[in-house]
């Protein structure tokens, strides 16, 4: 159901600064921690000895020591020491390739010898000083496709988050979708429109009139696995919209990391990189906030829908032209999906 051979978001820096992290990605349970020289590993969340989870034991210099019975394991997963124990022929624990990079941690829970990193995605806002970025973390009790679908057909805006970024004319627009080798994208313009109350007090942090027509722009872009960035604004009406000069228009990146935890559960990595009054910290925990308590509306909703999906499977969906977007997406997961299962298949 998801693909293997490639890099997930797996963790933030903060949730290994005190203590190892479990977490399961891709039906693969894990573990993170930080040794002592900086070094970030991923290995199996499995000690050698009993099976106990090495998540629930402690770092001690390099090396992860098992809270059950003090086996240590280093960061290449041979086991380091045992009390009264000699641990040369100990088997060793299975590694995942892992990455730090762009203020996040990134795992790899297929094949290593095919892990390449140059293949994680460059974040433009990270370590630029002309942007800001706030985000966090939810856990969601849903099939990751499902938030690839509501990622890539923002029509619901209108209807989940009214109080927000939703406006009738997002269900009046409508949306283009193109295709580009393994990346898709989704895009509505909507020109003369009052802005909703997220972006008009978007609008007023950055010195512009909240009250006045503006043109607004969503453009999702899918990128295997599961990752979506939305690039997202409003610019005073007539002033050239998503390429108005900086001082006519707020824009933003909504960033969407979506790493699948089980086939019906996944982590989602939510945020918002933006490049107006980057250097307010006021405004990027207002923003935080905000965005939290919106993409809290989509977890129930997601949640919901999963269930009724179990409990009826073998119910068609309809697919309206609004569904393309992700109906695409889930068409170049399957593709990638085939040709691992492939490529895996030992020869008669």
């Amino acid at each position: 159901m998801f693909p293997k051979n490639t890099w997930y978001v797996a963790c933030t820096p903060d949730e290994i600064e005190k203590k190892p992290l479990g977490r399961q990605i891709c039906g693969e349970r894990m573990v993170f921690f930080r040794g002592a020289a900086g070094q970030v590993s991923a290995l199996d969340d499995f000690c050698p000895h009993r099976g106990a989870a090495l998540s629930l034991g402690y770092v001690h210099g390099d090396t992860l020591v098992c809270g059950y019975h003090g086996l240590a394991v280093d960061c290449d997963g041979k086991v380091a020491s045992m009390p009264m124990q000699r641990v040369g022929g100990f088997p060793r624990t299975r590694v995942f390739p892992v990455v730090e990079r762009h203020g996040f941690i990134w795992v790899w829970p297929g094949d290593p010898a095919l892990a390449d990193d140059t293949q994680i995605p460059f974040l433009e806002w990270h370590d630029n000083p002309e942007w800001a970025y706030g985000g966090g973390l939810y856990h969601i009790k849903a099939d990751y496709r499902l938030m690839i679908d509501n990622l890539m057909d923002l029509t619901h805006e209108a209807y989940v988050h009214t109080t927000s970024i939703g406006q009738d004319e997002i269900d009046e627009t409508p949306v283009n979708t193109s295709v580009n080798g393994d990346t898709v994208e989704t895009s509505r313009f909507m020109e003369g429109v009052i802005a909703p109350p997220f972006w008009q007090a978007a609008l007023r942090y950055n010195g512009l009139p909240a009250d006045q027509p503006v043109d607004r722009w969503q453009i999702s872009r899918f990128t295997p696995p599961s990752h979506v960035l939305i690039d997202v604004g409003v610019a005073v009406a007539g002033k050239g919209g998503r390429d108005a000069d900086p001082k006519y228009r707020v824009r933003s990146t909504v960033v969407d990391f979506i790493t699948p935890e089980t086939e019906s559960s996944h982590w989602y990595f939510w945020g918002m990189a933006r490049n107006f009054q980057a250097n307010d910290h006021v405004l990027t925990q207002t923003i935080r906030s905000g965005q939290g308590k919106i993409f809290g509306e989509d977890l129930a909703v997601l949640e919901a829908q999963q269930k009724n999906l179990e409990v009826y499977p073998d119910r068609r969906l309809l697919m309206l032209n609004i569904d393309t977007g992700g109906v695409q997406s889930r068409r170049v997961l399957d593709r990638l999906i085939k040709a691992e299962q492939a490529t895996s298949v030992e020869p008669a």
